[in-house]
């Protein structure tokens, strides 16, 4: 079983940037493929971006192209997420959640809710207009 403890959110204006972290206590952190979802006030929990065990392989929700990036330090057992020209429509709690089934990436996979057997829970991201 892993822990895993989010961290960086906060109140950012548009335009703005933010890194998110998330930490992971228990087994080995490798073993997991990692992912960051989000959910705004209302809507269901949805799919931002992915990465592979070894951290080669990232996939993202078209909304974040370009303006999101996942990332890990296996080292530190920590993936981050980094966002840049916030919009006030990226105000959600955004979770982490990881997958120990998924040995070979598969984006469509990866995408999926239900393929994460560990959440973490949440960091609220505000974004002011």
């Amino acid at each position: 079983q892993v822990q895993l403890v989010e961290s960086g959110g906060g109140l950012v204006q548009a335009g703005g940037s933010l890194r998110l972290s998330c930490v992971a206590s228990g087994r080995t952190f490798s073993r997991y493929a990692m992912g960051w979802f989000r959910q705004a006030p209302g809507k269901e929990r949805e799919f931002v971006a992915a990465i592979s065990r070894r951290g080669g392989s990232t996939h993202y929700a078209d909304s974040v192209k370009g303006r999101f990036t996942i990332s890990r330090d296996n080292a530190k057992n920590t993936v981050y997420l980094q966002i840049d020209s916030l919009k006030p429509e990226d105000t959600a709690v955004y979770y982490c959640a990881a997958d120990e089934r998924m040995s070979v990436f598969t984006p469509g996979v990866a995408a999926s809710r239900e393929e994460y057997d560990y959440w973490g829970q949440g960091t609220q991201v505000t974004v002011s207009s």
